[in-house]
């Protein structure tokens, strides 16, 4: 799990506190629900592994309402209907989404007087069977929701299966329900295995094939047990809309790909693509990688409302070609070392796609090899841009310059028809984006060729906003750059004086000409930050802009604590009872940057898990200077004071502060840098 809110509301794949928490229904005297499945209503057979039932041999693909609507009254038959009609009007049914999901709150708050369940009159009129009906007519199938215990995830308390399995199974397929996903809230401290094994009996009593998720959140490590019991299980706590929610997700989802096939996927949740947390780029980045890792791919955005970005991103069929892969492996890491992460997955027809995946907040050369992806050695490759839809030829080097945040999708194969397609080259960037208003930076860039064949009449540009001067002070073309040679250029880029700090787009280009002629026009975004060194004195690093922040559980908050996943929603600082007025409010894993222009000697801290969280929470505190880390805390937990945490930072040009889960899983983390100051 990640993070526990404070209130007792629906958390998805989250326990909720007090009551809700596993387990503590019995210690609080809870009994047995009370209408039950005879035991005499169970098979006798014994039942094949759920792996082996033909169902979800690729990642399910479609669509659940939670992560845009929770249990708002916009989740209702309507919007459910109309996202089935979306998804044939905007091509989405034939780019392989098939799936429209029903998440919590669509039954009454009681079963019926046989013990059965039913829908909620407001939300759905007609019944599930109805709205199945509807969209098996699009050629569609519907998945709903329960929890493998008394009640859901919802705070109002609906139904859950728990004791009721066999019933309910059967009442599913009736409706003519395809999908089932099987909560983990109020499971009254049974074991788990137990709990999702007697559901997935019941779903094979009824005879319907129905694709069933387990979502027990992780905690009992089900990619080790669950292959034989469901089609797909969930790996970690719930994913919310922000760009540090997603990256720790993927992290721990990563290292799982072994357990991963075809009928039995890892599942990191639900997409986030189009819900408005999350840059493009971010977007991109998060389904490029869920495809990498053979992950389902389940919408999470309303589409009555979704952009044409986000339909872009969704749709890019190339890029669902990777998690579909009917060969079913999950991409592997090859390295990452300093944010920038390889991934590389095996495709059934012997090519690799491989992920160039930047984590940090500045553009960043990444870069591998045919050979390291696990491609055969040969004279030359292809390489797919899947982003770009473009492809080019390499000598067996794999490399680019990513922007921040982004990822270059890349599917690389052998064999003899790279000779027909232009050089690949990179586009790469030397020295800091960092920059005063009104004073001069160096910059250089390279257009290397990574091609097999040499890349004619190459020429560069370097671009920025009005009224920003940019010069170059050597060559901006050559007639021939050669295989593993560059163009390389210096420019000087001056922000105009008076520029606000703040992020600014530039982008470098270049053209040049494949050996038969075919003119190639390549381009790389980049962010330059333009800065101010902080004020002589000590001060609040709160009260000074940040180059950049991620964090695990909605934004870092200035002068308060984390608080719930909303901007401002925090509570004073506090911990182990002492409240601090200045400082940041973190959620593990969390980095924020701090420009110190080489300035600044040291910073200094009171840190540790916010009284917010009760008895929870195992954060660990580190500040890195330039690359290096300075200083660190170790494990702390809610039951401990503030800790001092002070680093030398001297001729540092970027501060950074760090938080970690304590190496324990991410389970409200919530970490406060108090009295936070820079001395310069």
């Amino acid at each position: 799990m990640r993070h526990l809110p404070t209130r007792t509301t629906r958390t998805s794949g989250r326990t909720v506190i007090g009551a809700l928490a596993a387990g503590l229904l019995c210690a609080a005297g809870a009994t047995a629900p009370a209408v039950a499945d005879s035991p005499t209503t169970a098979p006798a057979a014994a039942v094949s592994p759920q792996s082996d039932n033909g169902l979800a041999l690729t990642p399910p693909m479609g669509f659940n309402n939670w992560n845009s609507t929770h249990c708002r009254a916009e989740f209702n038959e309507a919007m459910v209907k109309g996202i089935a009609d979306i998804f044939v009007e905007k091509g989405l049914k034939d780019a392989g989404y098939q799936y429209v999901n029903l998440d919590d709150c669509w039954a009454k708050p009681q079963r019926n007087a046989d013990g059965k369940l039913e829908a909620d009159p407001v939300r759905f009129p007609n019944g599930i069977k109805a709205v199945a009906d509807y969209v098996h007519s699009k050629g569609l199938k519907l998945g709903i929701y329960t929890s493998a215990g008394t009640k859901t995830c919802d705070s109002v308390g609906l139904p859950g299966a728990l004791g009721h399995e066999y019933s309910d199974a059967q009442q599913f397929a009736d409706w003519g329900v395809d999908y089932l996903k099987y909560d983990n809230c109020n499971n009254q401290g049974v074991d788990a295995k137990k709990r999702y094994t007697t559901m997935r009996d019941a779903l094979e009593a009824t005879g319907r094939p129905i694709v069933y998720s387990i979502c027990e959140w992780g905690q009992n490590k089900p990619w080790e047990w669950a292959a034989d019991v469901g089609n797909l299980w969930r790996t970690t706590g719930d994913i919310s809309d922000s760009w540090g929610s997603m990256l720790s997700i993927m992290k721990q989802n990563l290292p799982l790909a072994a357990a991963a096939g075809p009928g039995h996927w890892n599942d990191p949740d639900m997409l986030e693509v189009g819900n408005g947390g999350m840059t493009d780029t971010e977007y991109r980045t998060h389904f490029s990688m869920w495809s990498v890792m053979a992950a389902p791919l389940l919408i999470g955005s309303d589409l009555r409302k979704a952009t044409e970005e986000t339909f872009e991103i969704l749709s890019n069929q190339e890029v669902i070609a990777v998690d579909q892969d009917p060969l079913g492996k999950q991409g592997a890491v090859v390295s990452s070392t300093g944010g920038r992460w390889v991934v590389a997955k095996e495709m059934k027809d012997g090519s690799r796609v491989v992920a160039l995946f930047n984590e940090t907040g500045s553009a960043q050369r990444i870069s591998t090899t045919a050979k390291e992806a696990g491609l055969p050695e040969a004279d030359a490759y292809t390489t797919r841009d899947l982003w770009q839809h473009t492809t080019y030829n390499t000598a067996g080097g794999i490399s680019a310059t990513v922007p921040a945040h982004g990822t270059v999708l890349l599917r690389v194969a052998a064999g003899s028809k790279w000779a027909a397609y232009p050089p690949a080259v990179e586009l790469g960037l030397n020295g800091s984006p960092l920059v005063e208003a009104g004073r001069s930076a160096p910059l250089t860039t390279t257009v290397t060729d990574l091609g097999r064949t040499p890349a004619r009449n190459v020429s560069a540009t370097l671009t920025g906003p009005s009224g920003w001067q940019i010069e170059a002070l050597s060559p901006t073309g050559t007639g021939v750059v050669p295989t593993g040679r560059a163009l390389t250029t210096r420019w000087q880029v001056t922000p105009p004086a008076g520029t606000a700090t703040g992020t600014y787009d530039l982008k470098f280009s270049a053209q040049y000409w494949s050996p038969t002629g075919t003119r190639v026009r390549s381009s790389v975004p980049f962010q330059a930050h333009v800065v101010v060194a902080p004020p002589a004195g000590n001060s609040y690093l709160s009260d000074l802009p940040q180059l950049s922040a991620s964090n695990g559980w909605g934004p870092v908050e200035k002068d308060t604590s984390n608080g719930e996943s909303k901007a401002g929603d925090g509570n004073p600082l506090t911990i182990g009872g002492t409240v601090f007025a200045k400082g940041l409010g973190a959620h593990a894993d969390s980095a924020v940057e701090f420009y110190a222009g080489g300035a600044c000697s040291a910073v200094t801290a009171q840190v540790g898990v916010d009284d917010e969280k009760g008895a929870k929470g195992t954060v660990a505190f580190e500040i890195w200077a330039d690359g290096t880390k300075v200083a660190s805390t170790g494990v702390l937990t809610n039951a401990m004071a503030a800790q001092p945490i002070t680093a030398d930072v001297s001729g540092a040009q970027v501060v950074r502060l760090v938080v970690t889960d304590g190496g324990d899983g991410i389970d409200s983390d919530h970490a406060d840098w108090a009295d936070l100051r820079i001395g310069c």
